[in-house]
């Protein structure tokens, strides 16, 4: 039996509204123009937003930075390792 409560948490956290953050791996750093790098100060504190496809939706300078970004969006960030 489904409760409403469940029914509720179902509409809140549907998939379209998910988002993974993940730290950018080293290999993705080369495929950037350098111009998108020259104002990062720390390139180990870049994270990737993407949808559930893996899609890049933004990459970002800080965890935080990216989960608030996220949230900007009214899109439910998810860490991923």
């Amino acid at each position: 039996m489904t409760t409403d409560l469940e029914h509720q948490a179902a509409k809140l956290f549907t998939a379209k509204d998910l988002v993974y953050v993940r730290q950018i791996a080293d290999d993705e750093l080369s495929g950037l123009p350098d111009e998108a790098l020259e104002a990062v100060n720390d390139r180990t504190s870049l994270f990737v937003v993407a949808n559930g496809e893996g899609e890049q939706l933004a990459i970002v300078e800080g965890r935080d930075a990216a989960f608030a970004a996220a949230r900007a969006y009214e899109m439910q960030p998810v860490s991923v390792h």
